[in-house]
């Protein structure tokens, strides 16, 4: 199942990962994939929000995964980019997967082989001919929880 919208500000892509943050729960995995500056981090700033995270939201493209307890359940930040020849499996990313948090991952595909079967991905398309802020984001979901997620989320 997909649903695709598209936002006009950075404002708006935020307020999409903060209702977002109400369904989840622990183990749920958020891919995020699009272009460089396309909204991924800001999406999940937003999404931390909605799980009441206080502190900074940072990229983690340096660090690979940042970690955030202080919410209503951990949030596991992930940017696996840097990881593009492999490498994936000696990050333990089956345990974040299968542990106390969500995992939002950016760069996905290259993780592919490491991934459960039930996910939802979030592409963030880029329209710069239609202004400095406006994204697509088509949600693509993997599983019956997260086809049941879009259905809920995108019903009100």
């Amino acid at each position: 199942m997909t649903k695709t919208i598209t936002v006009h500000s950075a404002d708006q892509t935020m307020t999409i990962g903060e209702k977002l943050a109400a369904y989840l729960a622990p183990q749920d995995l958020i891919l995020l994939d699009g272009d460089l500056g396309a909204g991924k981090t800001t999406f999940t700033k937003g999404l931390a929000k909605g799980l009441g995270i206080t502190r900074p939201i940072k990229s983690p493209t340096f660090t690979i995964i940042r970690e955030y307890q202080d919410g209503r359940i951990p949030l596991y930040h992930m940017d696996v980019y840097r990881l593009e020849e492999g490498g994936g499996d000696d990050l333990g990313l089956e345990e974040y997967f299968n542990g106390d948090g969500v995992n939002v991952v950016e760069w996905s595909k290259f993780v592919a082989d490491e991934l459960p079967d039930d996910y939802l991905r979030i592409i963030f398309r880029r329209d710069d001919s239609e202004g400095d802020n406006v994204r697509t984001l088509t949600f693509e979901a993997t599983g019956h929880r997260f086809e049941q997620l879009i259905d809920d989320i995108f019903s009100e």
